[in-house]
């Protein structure tokens, strides 16, 4: 197992740059565990990531999971677009970095299959029981909005 550490600046010029450059990191790997840790220096704050994770392997890796933003279709892009900001306003809310919530290529899953259910957003890339069961409602919520 391999371990990567991320920080996330909260100023406004890096916090956007250093949450792609963890999304793309996790989307090329197997994450096994993480924690996180909010950072308070002198001059400085931050959320301090560590990422435990393995390479992918062939058999994990499917083509669905590395469909980019550009490669959505129109309502999909609009079905990403609303999840972003639910989730961009949770994390603001929970005083969190929005990856805490769940990471684009997540929230592009939902919007490629557009689950209906509980059970359907479980099946999604991404989404396992635990986060089904903490943000489900919420995300099926946003979908029928639309």
């Amino acid at each position: 197992m391999n371990i990567k550490v991320f920080n996330i600046r909260l100023a406004k010029a890096f916090c956007q740059d250093d949450q792609a450059k963890m999304n793309e990191f996790l989307d090329g790997v197997e994450v096994k565990l993480t924690s996180t840790n909010f950072v308070t220096t002198g001059s400085a704050d931050y959320w301090s990531a560590v990422v435990f994770y393995s390479p992918k392997t062939a058999k994990s890796s499917k083509p669905e999971n590395k469909i980019s933003e550009q490669e959505l279709s129109p309502e999909e892009s609009k079905i990403f677009n609303a999840l972003r900001l639910w989730r961009n306003d949770l994390a603001q809310k929970l005083d969190w970095s929005s990856f805490r919530i769940c990471h684009n290529s997540h929230l592009i899953a939902v919007a490629k299959s557009n689950p209906q259910t509980l059970e359907g957003l479980e099946q999604v890339s991404g989404f396992g029981k635990a986060r089904t069961e903490k943000y489900g409602e919420d995300i099926l919520a946003v979908l029928n909005a639309l």
